[in-house]
């Protein structure tokens, strides 16, 4: 069965444990596509042959979710040959027969426009970067302002820019415990299988 479901937002909005969670329920592979930007950053030198070059282990990196990190995925993801060269890995993993839930900032809108079930996951700059101090602490005004200079530029970007599809459910996580944002997240995929004829 080849069913995708794109999981969009901001960072800290609770996109990536949603789409674990959404994964682990159906028995869907995972991909938290950030992760294969974040490679990119980290690895250095020339982006797009890092891009080109990247392999299943590079995704193990222990340095991988630092705050570092994400502002140097943030980065490289403005880079077109850089988002070309992931946009096949991306597309065959959300294709393949058993299910897939892909995570990200332009799964809905790029990468897999004809996906099942389309989610726009996202919460106040506020409580998006008070979370994020929570995981990575430092100074919260800092975060905060580290948090809405990457929302500036992943949405102003002339490529792939971060926004909803126009026919994603947006599911916003500021007043949401956890179990009650992945309910809603797993009602509406429960609710688009039983359609599948």
């Amino acid at each position: 069965m080849i069913f995708t479901v794109a999981i969009d937002g901001p960072a800290a909005a609770g996109k990536g444990t949603i789409s674990r969670a959404v994964a682990e329920r159906f028995g869907f592979r995972h991909l938290d596509t950030g992760l294969l930007y974040r490679v990119v950053g980290v690895l250095g030198g020339d982006p797009v042959a890092a891009a080109r070059g990247l392999g299943p282990e590079d995704l193990t990196r222990s340095d991988l979710r630092t705050l570092e990190a994400g502002q140097a995925a943030s980065r490289v993801a403005v880079i077109p040959e850089v988002r070309a060269a992931l946009v096949d890995f991306q597309r065959r993993f959300a294709r393949a027969d058993g299910g897939a839930v892909l995570d990200g900032r332009d799964i809905g809108t790029v990468i897999c426009p004809e996906a099942e079930v389309k989610l726009y996951i996202t919460a106040s700059a506020e409580v998006r970067a008070h979370r994020r101090w929570l995981e990575v602490g430092g100074d919260a005004a800092q975060v905060l302002a580290e948090l809405r200079e990457r929302d500036a530029r992943d949405m102003g970007r002339a490529d792939a820019p971060l926004r909803a599809a126009p026919d994603a459910v947006v599911i916003d996580t500021s007043d949401l415990g956890i179990d009650e944002a992945v309910a809603r997240a797993c009602n509406l995929v429960a609710a688009k299988l039983v359609r599948r004829p």
